[in-house]
Protein backbone atom coordinates (compact mmCIF):
# COMPACT_ATOMS: atom_id res chain seq x y z
CA UNK A 1 0.00 0.00 0.00
CA UNK A 2 3.10 2.27 1.14
CA UNK A 3 4.21 2.53 -3.29
CA UNK A 4 0.26 3.56 -3.91
CA UNK A 5 0.37 6.23 -1.84
CA UNK A 6 3.68 7.31 -2.32
CA UNK A 7 2.97 7.76 -6.06
CA UNK A 8 -0.37 9.29 -5.36
CA UNK A 9 1.11 12.48 -3.06
CA UNK A 10 4.08 12.31 -5.61
CA UNK A 11 1.79 13.30 -8.84
CA UNK A 12 -1.17 15.33 -6.29
CA UNK A 13 0.34 18.71 -7.35
CA UNK A 14 2.12 20.34 -4.14
CA UNK A 15 3.43 23.15 -5.85
CA UNK A 16 5.52 24.72 -3.03
CA UNK A 17 7.37 24.68 0.40
CA UNK A 18 8.99 26.70 2.66
CA UNK A 19 11.85 26.45 4.57
CA UNK A 20 11.79 26.85 8.76
CA UNK A 21 14.49 28.66 10.30
CA UNK A 22 14.84 26.90 14.18
CA UNK A 23 15.80 29.32 16.81
CA UNK A 24 19.94 29.65 17.04
CA UNK A 25 20.18 27.67 13.80
CA UNK A 26 21.97 28.81 10.44
CA UNK A 27 19.85 27.21 8.16
CA UNK A 28 18.68 28.63 4.85
CA UNK A 29 16.25 31.23 5.10
CA UNK A 30 13.31 31.47 1.87
CA UNK A 31 10.92 30.16 -0.01
CA UNK A 32 11.28 26.59 -1.75
CA UNK A 33 10.36 26.79 -4.76
CA UNK A 34 11.97 28.47 -6.34
CA UNK A 35 14.59 29.66 -3.64
CA UNK A 36 16.44 26.12 -2.78
CA UNK A 37 19.89 27.02 -3.47
CA UNK A 38 21.27 25.38 -0.07
CA UNK A 39 19.93 22.10 2.23
CA UNK A 40 18.46 23.88 5.18
CA UNK A 41 19.87 22.62 8.12
CA UNK A 42 16.75 21.53 9.84
CA UNK A 43 16.41 18.88 6.71
CA UNK A 44 19.52 16.78 8.57
CA UNK A 45 18.27 13.07 10.86
CA UNK A 46 19.25 13.70 14.26
CA UNK A 47 22.33 12.44 14.77
CA UNK A 48 20.98 10.42 17.98
CA UNK A 49 18.81 8.57 15.76
CA UNK A 50 21.67 6.62 13.64
CA UNK A 51 22.48 3.26 14.02
CA UNK A 52 25.77 2.86 16.06
CA UNK A 53 25.09 6.43 18.09
CA UNK A 54 25.99 5.16 21.56
CA UNK A 55 29.40 3.90 20.35
CA UNK A 56 30.24 6.98 18.58
CA UNK A 57 27.95 9.45 19.39
CA UNK A 58 27.29 11.24 15.93
CA UNK A 59 27.99 15.14 15.66
CA UNK A 60 25.43 17.29 14.23
CA UNK A 61 25.45 16.47 10.70
CA UNK A 62 24.13 20.39 9.72
CA UNK A 63 27.73 21.32 11.41
CA UNK A 64 29.66 18.99 8.96
CA UNK A 65 27.98 19.53 5.68
CA UNK A 66 28.99 20.64 2.60
CA UNK A 67 27.62 21.73 -0.78
CA UNK A 68 28.10 18.21 -2.75
CA UNK A 69 27.75 19.08 -6.59
CA UNK A 70 26.91 16.27 -8.87
CA UNK A 71 26.15 13.34 -5.83
CA UNK A 72 27.11 10.26 -6.01
CA UNK A 73 25.72 7.68 -3.82
CA UNK A 74 28.75 6.05 -1.72
CA UNK A 75 27.80 2.61 -3.16
CA UNK A 76 28.42 3.47 -6.37
CA UNK A 77 31.88 3.42 -5.56
CA UNK A 78 32.11 -0.03 -4.39
CA UNK A 79 30.05 -1.34 -6.91
CA UNK A 80 31.85 0.76 -9.71
CA UNK A 81 28.58 1.91 -11.42
CA UNK A 82 29.25 4.19 -14.32
CA UNK A 83 28.54 7.56 -14.10
CA UNK A 84 26.20 9.53 -16.50
CA UNK A 85 26.00 13.08 -17.86
CA UNK A 86 21.96 12.86 -17.97
CA UNK A 87 22.13 11.95 -14.25
CA UNK A 88 19.90 14.22 -12.73
CA UNK A 89 21.47 14.35 -9.83
CA UNK A 90 23.88 16.64 -11.59
CA UNK A 91 21.14 19.64 -11.39
CA UNK A 92 20.16 18.98 -7.78
CA UNK A 93 20.85 21.27 -4.93
CA UNK A 94 23.06 18.71 -2.26
CA UNK A 95 24.78 18.71 0.61
CA UNK A 96 27.51 16.12 2.30
CA UNK A 97 28.48 15.41 5.91
CA UNK A 98 30.59 12.63 6.59
CA UNK A 99 32.21 11.19 9.89
CA UNK A 100 35.90 9.32 8.99
CA UNK A 101 37.19 6.75 11.05
CA UNK A 102 40.23 4.96 11.19
CA UNK A 103 40.67 0.97 9.86
CA UNK A 104 38.28 -1.14 11.55
CA UNK A 105 35.81 1.37 12.64
CA UNK A 106 32.39 2.49 10.86
CA UNK A 107 32.76 5.55 8.99
CA UNK A 108 29.07 7.99 8.37
CA UNK A 109 28.13 9.47 5.27
CA UNK A 110 24.87 11.30 5.19
CA UNK A 111 23.65 13.08 1.82
CA UNK A 112 20.37 15.24 1.40
CA UNK A 113 19.58 15.85 -2.58
CA UNK A 114 16.34 18.25 -3.61
CA UNK A 115 15.54 19.10 -6.28
CA UNK A 116 14.04 22.77 -7.14
CA UNK A 117 10.80 23.67 -8.47
CA UNK A 118 7.40 21.91 -8.46
CA UNK A 119 7.02 19.25 -6.54
CA UNK A 120 5.19 16.81 -9.27
CA UNK A 121 8.09 17.06 -11.41
CA UNK A 122 10.73 17.18 -9.00
CA UNK A 123 8.78 13.73 -7.13
CA UNK A 124 8.99 12.01 -9.86
CA UNK A 125 12.41 12.43 -10.16
CA UNK A 126 13.61 11.39 -6.62
CA UNK A 127 11.75 8.60 -7.45
CA UNK A 128 13.16 7.52 -10.58
CA UNK A 129 16.70 8.57 -8.42
CA UNK A 130 16.00 6.01 -6.04
CA UNK A 131 15.12 3.21 -8.77
CA UNK A 132 18.28 3.53 -11.00
CA UNK A 133 19.68 3.09 -7.79
CA UNK A 134 18.11 0.08 -7.16
CA UNK A 135 19.36 -1.10 -10.74
CA UNK A 136 23.01 0.18 -10.08
CA UNK A 137 23.00 -2.59 -6.65
CA UNK A 138 21.59 -4.98 -8.74
CA UNK A 139 24.71 -4.59 -10.89
CA UNK A 140 27.31 -4.86 -8.64
CA UNK A 141 30.98 -5.80 -10.23
CA UNK A 142 32.49 -8.62 -9.34
CA UNK A 143 33.33 -8.97 -5.30
CA UNK A 144 30.49 -7.06 -4.41
CA UNK A 145 27.47 -8.79 -2.73
CA UNK A 146 24.52 -6.54 -1.84
CA UNK A 147 21.29 -8.00 -0.29
CA UNK A 148 18.66 -6.14 0.19
CA UNK A 149 16.65 -5.52 3.06
CA UNK A 150 14.37 -3.14 2.73
CA UNK A 151 13.01 -2.89 -1.20
CA UNK A 152 10.09 -0.48 -1.49
CA UNK A 153 8.78 2.09 -3.90
CA UNK A 154 10.40 4.93 -2.05
CA UNK A 155 12.91 3.51 0.04
CA UNK A 156 15.66 1.37 -0.17
CA UNK A 157 17.53 -0.64 3.28
CA UNK A 158 21.11 -2.83 1.91
CA UNK A 159 24.05 -5.02 3.16
CA UNK A 160 26.84 -4.44 0.98
CA UNK A 161 29.89 -7.20 1.42
CA UNK A 162 33.00 -7.05 -0.69
CA UNK A 163 34.59 -9.99 -0.33
CA UNK A 164 36.77 -10.25 2.81
CA UNK A 165 37.91 -6.22 2.89
CA UNK A 166 34.77 -4.01 4.08
CA UNK A 167 31.53 -4.30 4.85
CA UNK A 168 28.68 -1.34 4.64
CA UNK A 169 25.35 -0.58 5.34
CA UNK A 170 22.77 1.80 3.34
CA UNK A 171 19.54 3.19 3.05
CA UNK A 172 18.16 5.04 0.43
CA UNK A 173 14.80 7.66 1.03
CA UNK A 174 13.09 9.32 -1.57
CA UNK A 175 10.19 11.66 -0.33
CA UNK A 176 8.24 12.72 -3.47
CA UNK A 177 6.37 15.12 -1.76
CA UNK A 178 9.10 17.65 -1.07
CA UNK A 179 11.30 16.35 -4.02
CA UNK A 180 14.36 15.21 -1.78
CA UNK A 181 16.70 11.92 -1.56
CA UNK A 182 18.24 10.98 1.75
CA UNK A 183 21.08 8.63 1.86
CA UNK A 184 22.73 7.32 5.19
CA UNK A 185 25.62 5.05 4.45
CA UNK A 186 28.20 3.31 7.25
CA UNK A 187 30.45 0.76 6.52
CA UNK A 188 33.68 -0.52 7.79
CA UNK A 189 36.86 -2.91 6.72
CA UNK A 190 36.97 -6.07 8.12
CA UNK A 191 37.95 -7.34 10.31
CA UNK A 192 35.80 -4.67 12.61
CA UNK A 193 36.35 -3.52 15.92
CA UNK A 194 32.84 -2.78 16.24
CA UNK A 195 29.97 -5.12 16.01
CA UNK A 196 26.82 -3.91 14.08
CA UNK A 197 24.44 -3.31 16.17
CA UNK A 198 21.00 -4.32 14.50
CA UNK A 199 18.49 -1.69 14.44
CA UNK A 200 14.84 -2.14 12.12
CA UNK A 201 15.21 -0.66 9.22
CA UNK A 202 11.89 1.14 9.74
CA UNK A 203 13.32 3.18 12.30
CA UNK A 204 16.09 4.62 10.25
CA UNK A 205 13.86 5.33 7.67
CA UNK A 206 11.24 7.34 9.85
CA UNK A 207 14.40 9.36 11.41
CA UNK A 208 15.41 10.14 7.77
CA UNK A 209 11.99 11.32 6.84
CA UNK A 210 10.63 13.10 9.69
CA UNK A 211 13.16 16.61 9.31
CA UNK A 212 12.25 16.66 5.89
CA UNK A 213 8.38 17.36 6.89
CA UNK A 214 9.93 20.22 9.37
CA UNK A 215 12.37 21.65 6.60
CA UNK A 216 10.17 21.59 3.49
CA UNK A 217 7.11 23.47 5.21
CA UNK A 218 3.54 21.83 3.88
CA UNK A 219 5.42 19.09 1.95
CA UNK A 220 3.99 16.34 4.52
CA UNK A 221 0.51 15.94 4.93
Amino acid sequence: MRWMLTLAVAFSGVFSSIFVVPGGANAVPGICPPTCDAIPDAAWIEPSSLPLNSIYRWPSLAGLAVTAPAPRFEFESWCVTPDSTSDPRRYAVAARAAVPNPDGQWNLQVQVIHWRGDTVTGGQTALEVLEKARIALASCSDGVSPSLTTNEVDRIGAVISETGSRVMRVYLLADPTNSTVVEVALWTTLPTRVEWRAVPDVQVFDAMAAPLCTAYLGSCR
